[in-house]
């Protein structure tokens, strides 16, 4: 195939004005904040699509696009899928996971029970493609787990722009989703994220970032 060029053009910012929207972005995006409950108004449909079609810029793999995103507001199809995850979540706090790893949980007080995933109006299942299939022949995609994590980084970008919130849920394992939601064999669970406005009156835990003295390590 013969590539293919196209032109590109953005605005660009310089100096005090470049400094200035960096500060900005960091502010606003060190506001976000993981929500576990949620009130129950509902998110239209159109948001949510739009939400959606912004995580899906992300880059990926050779331009694979190797995700789909399931989109849960039905009601009884969210309490399946929330009797499942606390089936996994209960054998995990109840055996599977380590004590250290419950230690480390325990300042944020979660435990088996997932209400969320019942109260929040729409859940965001993201699946991961390794590879797609093209009239049943398999076509390999590359990078898929970076590309699917990207993706995703975008998508609670974009949860936080509209001024909602959302929960990175991972019960392990979540092989169950591909049952409830009838998902094709090249397909993996990768994330469950509860989206919608915060519950009234709603707590997060009083945590602490990592300073950029932590995080960065700067070569000159």
């Amino acid at each position: 195939m013969e590539p293919k060029f196209i032109p590109y053009s953005k605005k660009l910012l310089r100096g005090e004005e470049l400094q200035n929207e960096s500060i900005k972005h960091y502010h606003f995006m060190n506001n976000r904040r993981t929500v576990r409950e949620f009130s129950t108004e509902p998110i239209s449909i159109e948001v949510i699509d739009n939400i959606i079609m912004s995580a899906s810029t992300a880059p990926s793999g050779a331009n694979k696009q190797p995700w789909t995103f399931c989109v849960v507001t039905n009601a009884e199809l969210k309490s399946q899928i929330r009797v499942a995850a606390e089936k996994e979540e209960y054998d995990s706090y109840n055996g599977r996971m380590p004590q250290e790893w419950l230690d480390d949980l325990s300042y944020l007080g979660t435990d088996w029970h997932k209400p969320f995933l019942e109260d929040a109006p729409t859940l965001i299942i993201v699946f991961k493609k390794s590879y797609d299939l093209e009239n049943e022949i398999k076509k390999t995609n590359y990078y898929v787990t970076e590309s699917v994590g990207l993706a995703c980084g975008f998508l609670l970008q974009a949860i936080h722009q509209c001024g909602l919130v959302a929960l990175t849920h991972t019960p392990s394992p979540m092989n169950f989703l591909c049952k409830l939601l009838n998902r094709p064999v090249n397909e993996k669970p990768f994330l469950l994220i509860p989206i919608g406005y915060p519950a009234e009156n709603v707590t997060v835990p009083d945590i602490k970032r990592k300073g950029n003295d932590k995080v960065i390590v700067l070569y000159k």
